[in-house]
């Protein structure tokens, strides 16, 4: 999720240089023949992308330019706006683009509008290559699946793990919480007894965007078992819902100053400088952090599930976030379009972004989450990703998803804040979900 720059801990310059190599061959033999044969040499394909995509766009671009000959113009787009803009170069009749970057949520609301093509017989078509049984299963239907037809190929497969740093907790006698009361308790010790230092238990990501503070959010609902929605229903004033928004509440007092301005570039900082024990976070952060450019804790982070609460004792992953590409109903380079999501979504490019740049970009398929080039990149990370998506909590993807989830932010941000009591928030948030429902 994290724009990142390319490194290794402990790798020699050879290894890097293997692995480029490697993964260079590799992105080309995901080209299908008609790639190959040089059928759309010359050519042009404008993209939507979000800014965390921007170093992983810089990669793509040059490979693609390389091996197919197409130049890839990137709109660089806040990943708050990626959805409306999508959908207003569609609805207005402007047609820029030929290809989207859309978060998964927005799905069903994307399809509903008639902003994205149905790609299901593409896939069916070119399954060989497409491979859509190797996509982890609990993301490939998230990502794409509406009224059981296919609407895009997922490339960035996101859920948070938990993060700590092994300094801070060895220093307490502390180990890696697996329940959200020891989290708390935790968090409440380290930040009591080293906050006149500058040290904090944790960062919560509390900014009042849906993708921060509903993650953090998200990640205590899994935890206690809870959903978003059951049978189709709203499920917000559940008690396990409720327990983990009275989490939020609980840990916010004892995390960095302060929680409801907290988002990427206050976390990140803290947690890479040693100034916080646990931070909930996207698995790519784990390359990051022993990045000695970039990162003051090399070698003293570890990395583990996200905790569980209540009658729960699995760890449930949040599907946080999370990316794929799709075509745009507007495009009048409609084959080109489809030779660039199937190629930019490959096991190939897929490793090649994961081991080769540190792009943010993390794994959607099987075969790139247990290759072991990714094993050896970065074993930590990798082991909490496999384990993260043994089971998940999938977010809303109706067409009302959007509206949905800003509606759950605005009455979190109370909640955080203090303004409301957790149960009145989430009954208000419960109220208006069951309208838009309708």
């Amino acid at each position: 999720m994290t724009q990142q720059i390319e490194y290794r801990a402990g790798s020699s310059l050879s290894r890097r240089t293997l692995l480029a190599a490697a993964a260079a061959g590799a992105g080309a033999l995901s080209l299908s023949p008609l790639l190959r044969s040089g059928a759309f040499a010359g050519q042009e394909l404008n993209l939507t992308i979000i800014q965390p995509h921007a170093i992983a766009g810089e990669v793509l671009k040059k490979l693609f330019l390389e091996q197919a000959g197409v130049t890839l113009n990137f709109t660089v787009i806040p990943y708050d706006q990626v959805h409306s803009q999508a959908t207003l170069d569609v609805q207005s009749g402007a047609n820029h683009y030929d290809v989207h970057d859309y978060w998964y949520t927005s799905i069903g609301a994307l399809v509903d509008d008639k902003v994205v093509v149905d790609v299901t017989d593409l896939i069916e078509r070119d399954k060989d290559k497409v491979r859509p049984d190797d996509f982890i299963k609990s993301i490939y239907d998230a990502y794409t699946l509406v009224n059981g037809r296919r609407w895009g190929l997922p490339y960035d497969g996101d859920s948070h793990v938990l993060f700590f740093n092994t300094e801070i907790l060895r220093r307490h006698g502390l180990e890696a919480p697996a329940t959200w009361d020891a989290y708390y308790q935790a968090v409440k010790t380290i930040t009591e007894k080293e906050k006149s230092e500058g040290i904090y238990g944790t960062a919560l990501l509390g900014f009042k965007v849906p993708v921060i503070i509903v993650s953090s959010y998200a990640n205590r609902l899994a935890g206690f078992g809870g959903k978003f929605l059951k049978d189709g229903q709203p499920d917000l004033v559940s008690e396990e819902s409720v327990a983990a928004a009275d989490e939020l509440v609980r840990v916010a007092p004892y995390a960095l100053p302060t929680p409801s301005e907290t988002a990427f570039d206050q976390a990140l900082p803290a947690f890479l400088s040693g100034k916080i024990a646990f931070l909930e976070f996207w698995t790519d952060l784990g390359v990051r952090a022993q990045d000695p450019n970039n990162s003051k804790i090399v070698d003293k982070w570890d990395v583990t599930q996200l905790p569980v609460g209540g009658g729960n004792k699995h760890p449930v992953a949040a599907l946080d976030a999370g990316f794929g590409w799709a075509i745009s109903a507007g495009s009048k380079k409609k084959d080109l379009a489809w030779e660039f999501v199937r190629w930019a979504t490959s096991n190939q490019i897929g490793l090649k972004l994961l081991t080769t740049y540190n792009s943010g970009i993390d794994p959607t398929r099987n075969s790139t989450l247990n290759a072991a080039e990714y094993k050896s990149f970065a074993p930590k990370v990798q082991r909490a990703a496999a384990a993260a998506f043994g089971s998940a909590l999938v977010w809303p993807t109706v067409p009302q998803a959007p509206k949905l989830l800003e509606t759950l932010t605005e009455q979190l941000a109370l909640i955080l804040a203090g303004q409301i009591k957790p149960k009145a928030g989430l009954e208000a948030a419960q109220r208006t979900w069951e309208r838009l429902l309708v």
